[in-house]
């Protein structure tokens, strides 16, 4: 049986999604840096995700909730829509069990990133560049194919999918004092809030966003789901409006959010390139950018910065 859809997992269904995924996802390594140890005055941990199969953390959570369903369940396939990363990631997970993933994809999302989609070897489906165009058309197919929908972040088989990095990550580096992830829907910063917190309850946890699409640091800051704002950030990863279960995992261990230009995101990616020799995509680069924006919080502190992605189009730099 798979679990429910809604709702946050807890630290068990984290721990069956960790040995689910095991045959299937890659343990990424921890790097460091002296250069960036010494620009942040932090002991800083970069979990990189970015060498994830499918270039970003989301093939965990993807091939969760794949592995999750029933064989009834999945002779129908799977449907979500995602302009990047996520569908990607549940075509490959997919892939991995034989059958159909169904990707509705916005017009005007980054080439690299659909390409990507296709190549894994998704069903795509056109819509309108908003939201409502995107569940429309995932409703649609849905409807027509039996396929089940695998949402990009408010599911709770990827929650528990995501929170397996932060199993791994307290793993191979002992004694963190505090985690910091980009903060897009949430999936990520959620799961990773609840597998980080059972571990370690004392553990300071971050959230980076960009400041113009700042919905989730608001909603904390007002007490509830901000839903008016239209994203104006380069960091395409990052647009998407935060759940409302993925809001409550963070009010619940108590996430800080830091938000950062894109300025300054686009000189932590910079920064990243150069002294790490990683190619990671923008929206990576946010915990960095927090980190150097913020360097009294994290100052002598040791940690773990979790880099989520990679998929850049090379022929279209933010720089």
């Amino acid at each position: 049986m798979s679990e429910v859809m809604d709702g946050l997992p807890d630290i068990e269904q984290i721990r069956t999604a960790a040995t689910r995924i095991a045959p299937h996802a890659r343990v990424t390594p921890v790097l460091r840096s002296a250069t960036l140890d010494a620009l942040s005055g932090a002991e800083l941990y970069f979990k990189c995700e970015h060498l994830q199969r499918g270039g970003a953390f989301k093939f965990r959570g993807a091939c969760n909730a794949v592995w999750a369903l029933s064989d009834a369940q999945a002779a129908h396939g799977v449907v979500t829509h995602s302009s990047g990363n996520h569908g990607n990631a549940l075509a490959l997970a997919a892939a991995t069990r034989g059958i159909a993933a169904h990707v509705v994809v916005p017009e005007g999302a980054v080439r690299a990133k659909v390409e990507a989609i296709e190549r894994a070897g998704a069903i795509l489906h056109r819509c309108a560049p908003t939201q409502a165009a995107r569940e429309a058309m995932a409703a649609e197919v849905q409807g027509r194919t039996g396929a089940v929908m695998v949402h990009p972040y408010a599911d709770t088989r990827v929650m528990a999918g995501q929170g397996t990095l932060a199993l791994e990550l307290l793993q191979q580096a002992a004694g963190l004092d505090a985690l910091i992830t980009p903060v897009g829907g949430g999936g990520l910063a959620s799961g990773v809030a609840i597998a980080a917190h059972a571990i370690d309850a004392g553990l300071a946890l971050f959230g980076a966003e960009p400041q113009g699409a700042d919905d989730a640091a608001r909603s904390l800051a007002q007490g509830r789901r901000v839903t008016t704002i239209v994203p104006d950030t380069i960091c395409d990863g990052l647009r998407a409006l935060i759940g409302e279960s993925n809001l409550e995992a963070l009010r619940i261990h108590r996430v800080e959010l830091i938000t950062v230009s894109d300025a300054e995101t686009v000189a932590a990616m910079q920064l990243i390139w150069s002294e790490l020799k990683q190619v990671v995509e923008v929206s990576s680069a946010t915990v960095l950018a927090a980190i150097l924006q913020q360097r009294e919080r994290f100052a002598g502190r040791r940690v773990g910065v979790v880099i989520t992605g990679g998929n850049v189009d090379l022929q279209a730099l933010p720089w």
